[in-house]
């Protein structure tokens, strides 16, 4: 059974594939999803639109994921926004210090379609 989600993911993603294979997944699932390619970018739409729950890459170019997890559990707006961040980074040294950043789950590159969604849903439960 495919799990559906409803709510407003902003995917932070600097590969092009990578990003359209998200908002698919994320879309497909009942999502609205707004994009920003850099960390930037996301930080002034996470602030414009505040998002259900960011998913964000870690490796990008100026800001990475971890430096965009503290900056977002910052800003009293977005504090309570849950993050999953989404990486190739996949030793448990990089997951400790993402959690540790602010991230409520971590999931690595490559990654199935159910692995995305649920994650997405947990952090959405969890903050309810």
């Amino acid at each position: 059974m495919q799990a559906i989600l409803t709510g407003t993911i902003l995917v932070v993603e600097d590969t092009p594939s990578e990003m359209e294979l998200m908002v698919h997944y994320l879309r497909e699932s009942g999502c609205t999803v707004i994009c920003a390619v850099t960390a930037q970018e996301a930080l002034e739409k996470a602030a414009h639109q505040v998002p259900d729950v960011i998913v964000s890459d870690v490796v990008m170019p100026g800001m990475s994921g971890f430096e965009l997890c503290r900056s977002l559990k910052k800003q009293p707006a977005t504090a309570h926004v849950p993050i999953v961040l989404c990486t190739s980074k996949n030793q448990d040294i990089d997951r400790l210090w993402g959690m540790r950043q602010g991230a409520d789950a971590y999931l690595t590159k490559p990654y199935t379609r159910e692995q995305l969604v649920q994650s997405v849903l947990t952090v959405m439960r969890s903050n309810r």
